[in-house]
């Protein structure tokens, strides 16, 4: 696939990897119509093609995402913000439905849907000087892309209420320690970091890698009866898969496994 590029979103795909950089850098990469409807063709692009393993998820120029366009706010009514919130929530439904890893790579804000679009992803990296905002509050607006969702899963209901009620920036330090973000790197190692972490991923069992997301993610909503019988139907599946068979013979003669991606 190689590189592509079109206004709103640039795709690099290379040695596994499918790197999404979102490409409206004079507007904060706030979003545009044509930028979530190329991340999803993007998305459903990396889910039918083999040779992709996992996805990562950046921001061109000083941030990752404002999330929605603050400029057409006010000009659109219901109509248009219902169909237009539609196609965001396909969006975000497409990223958590791919059985791939997503990781987002966050510098700057993100801020409203774009702090939303992270969470939708299975890993957070960001930058020391990273915002976090729900945004929402200060426009008269609720979440949506999924924040009302995803942050009292991870901080709980009340602190998730009052990001939303102040609508207050937290730096990375802080929502790396509430559980937000999964790890803070300084500026100037926060892009090699991204890589190597993308790198080791597309390395490793994707199918697998696949599966433990299915399972966690159901884990949200299901009791302990149903994500054991899960695990034990998954478990019966993968342990007759290559993979497997060749992460036993590389334990035994003390190397790394060599994974294929076969089943």
């Amino acid at each position: 696939m190689g590189k592509e590029s079109t206004d709103h979103l640039l795709i690099n795909v290379e040695d596994g990897i499918m790197q999404l950089t979102l490409n409206r850098p004079n507007s904060l990469n706030a979003f545009s119509p044509e930028m979530i409807i190329g991340l999803k063709e993007a998305i459903k692009k990396a889910g039918s093609d083999e040779s992709i393993r996992v996805v990562t998820l950046s921001g061109a120029g000083r941030s990752f995402t404002a999330g929605g366009d603050v400029k057409t706010m006010g000009t659109v009514g219901a109509l248009e913000t219902y169909e237009h919130i539609g196609e965001l929530n396909e969006l975000i439904l497409s990223i958590k439905n791919l059985e791939k890893p997503i990781i987002a790579c966050v510098h700057g804000f993100a801020a409203g849907a774009g702090f939303n679009l992270a969470l939708a992803c299975d890993i957070i990296l960001a930058a020391e000087e990273s915002k976090f905002a729900m945004s929402f509050s200060q426009v008269g607006l609720v979440s949506d892309g999924g924040g009302s969702y995803f942050l009292p899963k991870l901080i709980g209901p009340y602190l998730a209420k009052e990001l939303l009620f102040s609508a207050e920036p937290i730096s990375a330090d802080r929502a790396h320690t509430l559980g937000i973000i999964n790890h803070v790197y300084p500026v100037h190692a926060f892009e090699r970091e991204c890589t190597a972490l993308a790198v080791r991923i597309a390395n490793g069992p994707s199918t697998t890698f696949g599966f433990i997301k299915k399972l966690v993610d159901q884990s949200l909503t299901s009791n302990l009866e149903t994500i054991l019988e899960q695990e034990r139907i998954t478990q019966a599946t993968l342990v007759s898969t290559e993979d497997h068979k060749e992460g036993v013979q590389a334990f035994k003669e003390k190397r790394k496994p060599n994974f294929r991606n076969t089943n």
